[in-house]
């Protein structure tokens, strides 16, 4: 499948959104995901756990529709900023995914976690690495990927500098 252009797909509606301390207006991927009473734990919010695997559906999804879906990559780095607790009074979270940059086999990605209601629950920055299943080891970003990971990521620093970089630490 041939990678899609930034401007195509879905998680570009219109909407401003915060990610890694930048206020967004086009988000490269947004999803919706409801919280399920089992993300939540004794404390009575969503574990901490449960932050990762919503980071990562829509990393997942960031790169397939950026990537296509025949491309494998796995995670060697997660940075996560806890913001404001979750519950599951909270009904759902919008996750927002951002590519910020890439070196010879890796992808650095920016994520945020919002409750319903709008205000920031999390900051991620992640780091991807390009997998050969093959080889089980690490291989190098190909001319195709690099080509539609620059779209992406010019596409997302454009809409950083037209919202003037302003943060939100809410």
């Amino acid at each position: 499948m041939e990678p899609l252009s930034p401007s195509e797909g879905p998680g570009h509606a219109p909407g401003t959104f915060a990610i890694s301390g930048h206020v967004c207006s086009a988000p490269v991927e947004e999803i919706e995901i409801a919280i399920r009473w089992r993300d939540v734990d004794n404390y009575g919010h969503v574990n901490n756990a449960v932050y990762l695997t919503y980071l990562e559906e829509c990393r997942d999804r960031w790169v397939r529709r950026t990537l296509g879906e025949d491309v494998g990559f796995v995670i060697v780095r997660v940075a996560i900023d806890f913001r404001r607790e979750l519950s599951l009074e909270d009904g759902s979270v919008t996750v927002a995914c951002s590519g910020t940059g890439y070196g010879r086999s890796s992808i650095r990605t920016a994520e945020t976690i919002r409750a319903k209601a709008g205000w920031l629950a999390a900051e991620s920055e992640s780091v991807i690495v390009a997998h050969d299943a093959g080889s089980r080891t690490s291989r190098p970003i190909t001319d195709r990927e690099r080509s539609a990971l620059d779209a992406a990521i010019e596409a997302d620093r454009g809409s950083v500098r037209a919202s003037g970089g302003s943060r939100d630490r809410t």
